[in-house]
């Protein structure tokens, strides 16, 4: 006969079976989310994602870099290794190949490109290369994966492509800046045909800032200062070859100016002299007719008077005398005696 198990304990069996299941429920649910988050990798906005497949061959799965490019978001990875997503920029890349000590953070550095010219010297040369990826799976296959598009891919090609094309200039040639723009697109082209096929691209390079020897430096000065002296006397010899052009220009020029105002006012007095005879001219000619017509009216009153009637002018002129004369006492009988009704006789009077 079997012994009853008493009510406490089978309790506290219950107890421990429940919270038993809650523990392992709770591992389980654990250990999804840990496989789960190593199952998924996130591709920021900035970035690429190239996938690589490590699963054995049997298996039948396509192994190594995919042909895919994987967008930001997250993206399913095989855990354990069997796969790999890799990360590479998206955005704008600098190298700085400089000895500066001041640094720009997310900036790649090198130390400066050292050139030695065509006339024999030596030249340190500060440049900024701006490059980005295009291609990121031409760029993991040709060059690896990480960094390795610096170390094997821009790293060994910058400098010896600017020592090619910066050092076909002399010494003086580096302080000319349109040769130095010349050589910087050459510069980035060669970089360009070098790169491209391996997934990178060069956007701008740039020449910052380049030294020479401080002896060096001091003798390019010095001889600048000379050439910059000659240069100032040169110009200044044309300046003063030009002031005595110009004034033999204003001297010829007033001297012209003289003689047209001579012209001028020998056009005037001639043009005025002119005028003046032909005033003089028209005023005698005027005069003359005036006069002509006064001794003809003369001569035809004169014509006049000697015709018939013309002693009744001659009475009527005398009649305007006497007007206003209040008395005039003449004799009235005798062979002088004037009778005012005998105008016969008055008339021949005033004959």
């Amino acid at each position: 006969m079997s012994t009853p198990i008493p009510d406490q304990f089978q309790k506290w069996v219950n107890q421990i079976l429940k919270s038993t299941t809650a523990t392992i429920s709770l591992g389980v649910l654990l250990l999804g989310l840990v496989f789960a988050s190593t199952c998924f990798k996130e591709v920021t906005p900035y970035e690429f994602g190239v996938k690589q497949v490590n699963i054995p061959w049997f298996i039948g799965m396509s192994r190594g870099i995919q042909p895919e490019v994987y967008p930001p978001g997250r993206h399913f990875v095989m855990p354990f290794n069997l796969e790999r997503l890799h990360l590479f920029p998206r955005d704008i890349q600098v190298l700085d190949l400089t000895n500066s000590a001041n640094r720009v953070p997310g900036n790649f550095y090198k130390s400066a490109a050292f050139i030695q010219t065509s006339d024999g010297f030596f030249v340190e040369v500060d440049v900024s290369i701006m490059f980005r990826i295009i291609d990121p799976v031409s760029l993991i296959k040709s060059i690896g994966p990480g960094n390795l598009y610096l170390i094997n891919g821009l790293f060994p090609k910058a400098e010896p492509v600017l020592k090619d094309t910066l050092g076909k200039l002399t010494t003086e040639e580096f302080y000319n800046p349109f040769l130095r723009v010349e050589k910087m697109h050459l510069a980035k082209t060669k970089l360009n045909e070098a790169l491209n096929n391996k997934g990178l691209q060069i956007d701008e390079l740039m020449i910052r800032y380049f030294k020479y020897s401080d002896e060096i430096q001091k003798n390019i000065e010095a001889k600048k200062l000379q050439d910059q002296l000659v240069f100032k006397n040169q110009q200044e010899a044309k300046a003063a070859t030009a002031e005595a052009e110009l004034a033999k220009i204003i001297e010829e020029g007033e001297a012209l100016m003289k003689i047209e105002l001579e012209k001028g006012s020998a056009q005037v007095m001639t043009t005025t002299a002119e005028k003046d005879l032909y005033v003089r001219q028209k005023h005698a000619q005027a005069d003359l007719l005036v006069k002509q017509a006064e001794a003809n009216k003369i001569k035809l009153k004169n014509r006049a008077l000697q015709g018939a009637g013309s002693e009744n002018l001659v009475g009527l002129e005398m009649a305007k005398i006497l007007t206003g004369v209040e008395m005039i006492v003449l004799p009235s009988d005798g062979a002088s005696g004037f009778n005012p009704l005998n105008l016969e006789k008055t008339k021949g009077l005033f004959q």
